[in-house]
């Protein structure tokens, strides 16, 4: 390999990573390369002066380091200049609005048709003995829902980071990088699970004054065997569709973050309404088995920690990386208190149909918005540095008006929201049996709400992402957990506003 000097013996900018690269590596001391002209390496001489200059001097390693390329970034296929280029807007984007459109639309329907199964699902389980006798449990539907932002998103986004920037293309690192991530995320859906129901339990006895002990034994139960279960299919899925679509030649944060929400909802909700009912039926007789349960689920989390210390990147995050995803959970329970308190009421309940849909596709879009966003700060700029445009006051307008690849996404995805909603409320009717057509009145208040809600989480993720990378804090691992967090909220007290209007009005919702 050929790497280029600069006129004062250093390493050139374009010899690395271009502007994708942290600070320790941009620049090598003239003492570590001889001048004289290019240099051939071979593999062993190839690492030699970043090494030195790690023990040389100490590093504080961040957030950002471990997701980006191998230390030299010499094989990339795109030059140093030609990303500057890009990152400048000049050059010309890596792919067409077409090929955009194609690969986030296949996804983007499959997750929307998984969160109108998952409505269905809950609209039937409602009805359920738990759910009448445990009421809490609406509280914590959301936040366990939302655990697909916190955890699969996140790691699809993470992975699909590391694809892009060519980390995973030796195997050795590319498993240690996928167990690493895979074992955090584990430990991760056992705390959140734990603490999702402490949180529903605690906001049940704000709401009705009283808490059953019993009540908070099957709570804790149900809600972290769903979380660990649910997160350990779902992230053995995300790998392989990762690992696929990057084979395939499709670019992984179009694809990865919808596919995360495709089946997500529906797995989650209907593990946590069978085990709750299963847990349900041996609460008088055999509640032993609940302890057991908890006690096995929090006995494996040192197996986790032990895992997921052994790689450099789920090892900084396991120190971290719980702010975001445990504010998130909180967000989206305060979300599903007022969804619980909406479905209560008997002229408000029909909303509980449509809360999965507006919420899974809110946190869908703006996922994708925030994984390409990303991806795009770790190949083009270090942390710390952002575009020129975004150093100023923020203004959300420059989210949806520019030339550049993430202004056109943006475009497509808010674009997506009408004729995809349209889309979701006829199979909603479809699957009731066709007997009744959602008003005009709900499809104008539903679209509208949808719109609302995507168009400002859009504008946040432009402002959040290079807020963090600002801050040299990692989006992939930070962003998306507020993201669908807030979008729960949003959704849910958008759609609660639209449902009361109608209310009001006196429209039933259907004619």
């Amino acid at each position: 390999m050929v790497v280029p000097e600069s006129q004062g013996g250093q390493l050139s900018p374009s010899g690395l990573a271009g502007r994708g690269a942290s600070q320790q590596y941009r620049s090598i001391p003239s003492s570590s390369q001889p001048s004289g002209g290019p240099k051939h390496l071979n593999s062993d001489e190839n690492i030699s002066p970043v090494d030195a200059s790690i023990h040389n001097e100490p590093q504080e390693y961040t957030e950002t380091d471990f997701l980006l390329p191998s230390k030299l970034y010499g094989s990339s296929a795109v030059s140093g200049s030609r990303r500057a280029k890009r990152a400048n807007g000049s050059g010309a984007p890596a792919e067409t609005v077409c090929s955009m459109v194609l690969q986030i639309l296949v996804p983007f329907l499959l997750a929307g048709f998984g969160t109108v199964s998952a409505g269905m699902l809950l609209d039937v389980v409602q009805n359920w003995d738990v759910f009448q006798e445990v009421t809490e449990l609406l509280i914590l539907v959301p936040a366990v829902l939302g655990m697909k932002g916190n955890l699969e998103m996140t790691l699809a986004s993470r992975l699909s980071t590391a694809v892009n920037a060519g980390k995973m293309e030796p195997a050795g690192e590319k498993w240690m990088l996928i167990v690493g991530n895979l074992a955090l995320k584990q430990l991760q859906a056992t705390v959140l699970g734990l603490l999702a129901s402490m949180m529903a339990a605690l906001l049940g006895l704000m709401a009705e004054g009283q808490m059953p002990a019993h009540h908070v034994l099957l709570l804790c139960s149900a809600s972290v065997s769903t979380a660990f279960i649910a997160s350990l299919l779902q992230g053995i899925i995300m790998v392989g569709v990762i690992i696929g679509s990057h084979r395939l030649g499709i670019n992984p944060d179009n694809v990865a973050t919808p596919m995360a929400a495709s089946f997500g909802d529906l797995i989650t909700l209907a593990l946590l309404a069978c085990l709750s009912q299963w847990f349900y039926s041996l609460l008088e007789l055999y509640s032993y088995v609940l302890y057991l349960v908890d006690l096995l689920f929090l006995c494996l989390i040192p197996l986790w920690v032990v895992i997921a210390s052994k790689h450099p990147a789920s090892n900084l995050l396991l120190r971290t990386g719980w702010e975001p995803i445990i504010t998130a959970m909180v967000i989206s329970s305060i979300g599903g208190l007022i969804l619980d308190k909406t479905v209560s009421d008997p002229n408000l309940a029909g909303i509980i149909v449509y809360a999965p849909v507006i919420n899974g596709i809110g946190g869908n879009l703006v996922s994708i918005q925030s994984s390409r966003i990303s991806t795009n700060l770790h190949l083009y700029y270090p942390p710390g540095e952002v575009p020129e445009d975004r150093r100023s006051c923020f203004n959300p307008c420059r989210t949806f008006f520019g030339s550049g690849a993430n202004h056109r996404s943006a475009q497509v995805l808010l674009l997506l929201v009408i004729p995809g909603q349209l889309v979701f409320l006829h199979a909603i009717h479809l699957i009731k049996g066709g007997h009744t057509l959602p008003s005009p009145l709900l499809t104008v208040a539903f679209l509208s709400a949808s719109l609302i809600q995507v168009s400002s989480l859009l504008c946040i993720a432009d402002c959040m992402v290079h807020a963090l990378w600002r801050r040299s804090k990692d989006p992939d691992s930070y962003s998306i957990p507020y993201l669908t967090a807030l979008g729960d909220l949003l959704g849910t007290a958008l759609l609660s506003l639209a449902f009361l209007m109608l209310w009001c009005v006196g429209d039933s919702g259907s004619v």
